[in-house]
């Protein structure tokens, strides 16, 4: 492969990752939405859509195979090459979460604990992954580290959130029947695996942020 016909290529791999992450952002989006609003059509649809992200997946890591296998990339390209393919793998998880997160969907009442903000804790995670992308594709290292330096603000949000689910369930009436009582532990369950999920998201944003910068610097600080 002409050196080139080998740049270009790199530049088809950002792209293909960045689309990737569009898709992925987007059915992430529509997840929480569904959620948020009881929406079954919307869940089904992220659901039926997962095949698609993995599709991408295995496209990107045949390109990054390529990469490897023909040029035998050094130095910069070599760790631009290999965080693409870290990063797809980080994308391709994130679909499976909001896949988890559209099955909540269906599987649970709206907002069974209405004083949870799980959508504004959605929307924080959301966020961390968009602006990591946005890292990614505009090579921008101050951003990672502003994303990876977030990621403790949403870990206290869900803290503070399952918190409040265990204080709510200490809380119910003892006398609660059988039937209210095995409904009530299934929406603890959601819910609380709903968090669990939201804040790996913002795990895997971390995840893009860190492996963008040490494309960019060489520099493994957020790795670790």
């Amino acid at each position: 492969m002409a050196r080139e016909e080998f740049r270009h290529a790199l530049a088809d791999l950002r792209t293909a990752v960045v689309e990737m992450g569009e898709l992925v952002l987007e059915r992430l989006k529509a997840a929480l939405s569904a959620l948020a609003e009881g929406d079954d059509d919307r869940a089904e649809a992220v659901i039926e859509g997962d095949e698609t992200v993995n599709r991408r997946y295995l496209d990107i890591e045949a390109d990054c195979i390529d990469l490897f296998a023909l040029e035998q990339p050094v130095a910069g390209d070599l760790r631009l090459v290999a965080a693409s393919f870290k990063i797809s793998t980080d994308l391709e998880r994130v679909g499976d979460l909001a896949t988890n997160l559209a099955r909540y969907a269906l599987s649970s009442r709206p907002d069974p604990f209405p004083e949870l903000d799980i959508s504004g804790i959605g929307r924080a995670a959301a966020d961390m992954l968009e602006d990591a992308l946005a890292a990614y594709e505009t090579e921008d290292a101050a951003a990672c580290r502003t994303v990876a330096g977030r990621d403790d603000d949403l870990d206290a949000m869900c803290q503070r959130a399952s918190e409040r689910v265990a204080r709510d369930l200490l809380e119910r009436d003892p006398e609660i029947d059988a039937w209210a009582l095995e409904r009530l532990i299934d929406d603890v369950a959601s819910v609380l695996l709903t968090i669990r999920d939201i804040e790996r998201v913002g795990d895997h944003a971390v995840n893009i942020a860190a492996r963008t910068l040490y494309a960019l610097e060489g520099e493994p600080e957020l790795i670790y």
